[in-house]
Order: structure tokens, then C-alpha cells, then sequence
């Protein structure tokens, strides 16, 4: 039996949690890192891994480095920066960014990581910490073909890998499937809360939705759970979505598309982040479009 390649895992939260549990019961040899260093070591002892101190340690320990943080230009930083994990790692080993990163910034990042010997890849990923915790992600994999399949095989015990095609095109289409996922929620939030105004139940309002065409996975997995219930608690935060569609939207204008109801939905969620503030769950969209509308 081939010998499991050493994993990193640099970036602890909300998704890095179950994504490390799942590849330490695969059998893969594991060590973490985050800045919070006893959240690392209590989730290290909690799974059977080991807590690096620091980036160094980390890259000596590992042959694969998966980033799972929050934007494209902290994961630069983590690997370059002046005691960058990858200035450690050894010529030949493969760094996976998994967090949603910008998709031109990524194919940067590949050209500067080459020459230090290392390959590259964007392996964003969707589904939230429930399908994280299920082993049943989307994970998007772009970059060179001896990359994606070193990367697929470190992957699969997450969910299913989706090889999307040159480097940054995971992170590319990750942000378009955010601007659909958003748009799609932001129409439910505004349906329940219309249904609600004419004095229709809103949990009638999602089983209608759900029974005819315009069911979507915020319909399915988001607002009766999330919204109605009052808990606003599905783990992803406002604040990234609003950043995945900003950087959406920043690649069509790149390529000269108009896309003018990506424009629109920028332009509300990023009102409602401003609104909202720091800490908010995606879900809170609805409270945001209450508020609008009893200001109206």
C-alpha cells in the first residue's frame, strides 16, 4: 500500500475543523496550525494529530499544505511572508488553498510559489460545515494535471472533487456559484418576507417554494432552518459572502461582462454588511430587507 504523503493544515475554524477530523480518520499523518495555538492543540489531541508552533514546523512536517482561511491575499501572506510556511517547505511538496481566494491573485501566487519548487493548486470548496462534517463537500480543483491528481487523492475522504480545469478556475467558479447561492437566497428572504406582509405563514411560503419551481438550496437547506427558526446560524458568515460576490463581480469586469444583476446583488449585500456589521451570519440577510423595509 502506497504511503499517505504528510499533511499541513494551516487555518483552524469554522470549516477547517471538520475538514482535518475527516482527513485524520482517513489515516493521513497530520499537523495543524493557527494563530490561535491552544485552539490548535485542543483540536489536535481532539482527533489525533499533532499542533505545529509554528509556520516552519509546520512545512518541515508535511509534504502536502492545505490553507483554509479567508481571503486569497492572507493566504499568501501565511505562505510567503516573511517566515512563510512555503520559504520551509521542500522542493517538490504541493500547497492546496481551499479558502476563496481571488482567481488572478491565485494564478500569481502559483507563478511565485514555481519558483521555490512547489506546486500549486485551488481547491476551494462548498456545502457549509454540515456537508464539511458529512464528508460531502464540492470541491472545485484547478491548476496543472500532475498537481490536480496529487491534490485529488489528499482530497477525496472531504466530498466530491470537481476538476474544473487551468489554475484559479476553482476559485473562479466558487465565486460565481456564491453570486448564484446569494442572489437565490436574497429572492427567498424577500419572498418570505413579502408572503409575510400579505399575511401568508411563512413556513407556507417555503413549502410552496419547495413544491414547485422556484425551489433553491436557500428554500431547501436555509430559511425554514435558518431564518424562520430565528437562529440565523447556518456558519457562514455575511461578511465572506459579500467578498465572494465582490470578487465575482471583479472578475467580470476583468473580462468586460456587464452582468448587471451581479452588480445588484453586490451592491445589497454589501449595504447590508455595512448595515449588519462584523459577526453576522449570511442568513441575517433577511433581518437586513425587514429593516429596509420598515424604514420605508
Amino acid at each position: 500500500m502506497t504511503e499517505r504523503p504528510r499533511v499541513g493544515f494551516v487555518g483552524i475554524g469554522n470549516m477547517g475543523r471538520p475538514m482535518t477530523a475527516l482527513l485524520a480518520q482517513a489515516g493521513f499523518p497530520l499537523a495543524l496550525f493557527d494563530l490561535d495555538a491552544r485552539a490548535a492543540e485542543r483540536h489536535a489531541r481532539g482527533i489525533g494529530a499533532r499542533a505545529a508552533e509554528s509556520p516552519r514546523a509546520l512545512a518541515e512536517a508535511s509534504d502536502v499544505v492545505i490553507a483554509m482561511l479567508p481571503n486569497g491575499e492572507i493566504v499568501r501572506e501565511a505562505l510567503l511572508g516573511a517566515d512563510g510556511i512555503a520559504r520551509h517547505l521542500a522542493p517538490g511538496a504541493l500547497a492546496i488553498d481551499s479558502s476563496s481566494s481571488y482567481p488572478v491573485g491565485t494564478q500569481a501566487l502559483g507563478r511565485d510559489l514555481a519558483a521555490l519548487g512547489i506546486d500549486f493548486v485551488d481547491a476551494p470548496v462548498s456545502g457549509g460545515v454540515k456537508r464539511a462534517i458529512a464528508g460531502t463537500l464540492a470541491i472545485m480543483l484547478g491548476g496543472e494535471p500532475h498537481a490536480t491528481t496529487r491534490a485529488a487523492a489528499v482530497l477525496a475522504p472531504l466530498g466530491t472533487v470537481i476538476e474544473t480545469g487551468i489554475l484559479g478556475s476553482g476559485h473562479a467558479v466558487k465565486a460565481l456559484n456564491n453570486y448564484v447561492s446569494a442572489a437565490g437566497l436574497a429572492a427567498a428572504a424577500e419572498a418570505v418576507l413579502v408572503g409575510r406582509k400579505f399575511g401568508l405563514d411563512g413556513e407556507t411560503v417555503v413549502r410552496v417554494l419547495n413544491a414547485s419551481t422556484g425551489r433553491n438550496n436557500a428554500t431547501e437547506n436555509k430559511i425554514a432552518q435558518f431564518v424562520l427558526s430565528g437562529s440565523f446560524a447556518s456558519g457562514f458568515a455575511l461578511d465572506l459572502m459579500a467578498k465572494d460576490l465582490r470578487a465575482a463581480a471583479r472578475l467580470a469586469e476583468d473580462l468586460g461582462v456587464a452582468a448587471p444583476q451581479l452588480a445588484h446583488t453586490v451592491r445589497l449585500w454589501s449595504a447590508a454588511e455595512a448595515a449588519l456589521g462584523p459577526g453576522q451570519d449570511h442568513t441575517a440577510i433577511y433581518r437586513y430587507l425587514e429593516a429596509a423595509d420598515r424604514e420605508d
